[in-house]
């Protein structure tokens, strides 16, 4: 589950990056969004470290520690085109929602219900960020 936290802070300051620097005519629109969606990661983070505290482990202590342990990519470029931003984070969504449910197979293996119920959650407002980006990428694909 560290590795899941280490993502979702990931995913997170990846979100509220592209949400600071997002520009173009749905400026608005993608703005609002991106800091909804990164409001939805931020509060995910305290129930999985203190998740992983109840079952006797130690969490991420640093942001050195996640950048060691992440496997969401960063993304420091200074101009990110808004097609890209909305496509990378689709992506991002899309590939946590997968690691989601690789942690909920390892939860069901050691019949831990209540870490399961939490991922099922999780993994639900994964897949909802994941439709909407889609939903925009599709749409400025035609």
């Amino acid at each position: 589950m560290n590795a899941i936290l280490a993502d979702v802070f990931a995913l997170y300051l990846k979100t509220k990056n592209f949400h600071w620097h997002m520009s173009g005519p749905h400026f608005r629109d993608y703005h609002l969004l991106l800091d909804e969606h990164s409001d939805q990661l931020f509060a995910m983070t305290d129930p999985i470290a203190e998740r992983i505290r109840k079952l006797g482990g130690l969490t991420i202590k640093s942001i050195g520690h996640i950048a060691r342990i992440q496997r969401v990519l960063d993304n420091d470029a200074d101009y990110v085109d808004p097609a890209d931003m909305i496509a990378e984070l689709a992506e991002d969504n899309q590939t946590l929602a997968a690691r989601l449910r690789e942690a909920h197979n390892v939860c069901d293996e050691h019949r831990d219900v209540a870490t399961a119920s939490l991922i099922e959650v999780w993994i639900d407002e994964t897949e909802r960020r994941t439709w909407f980006l889609s939903e925009i990428k599709r749409g400025r694909q035609h």
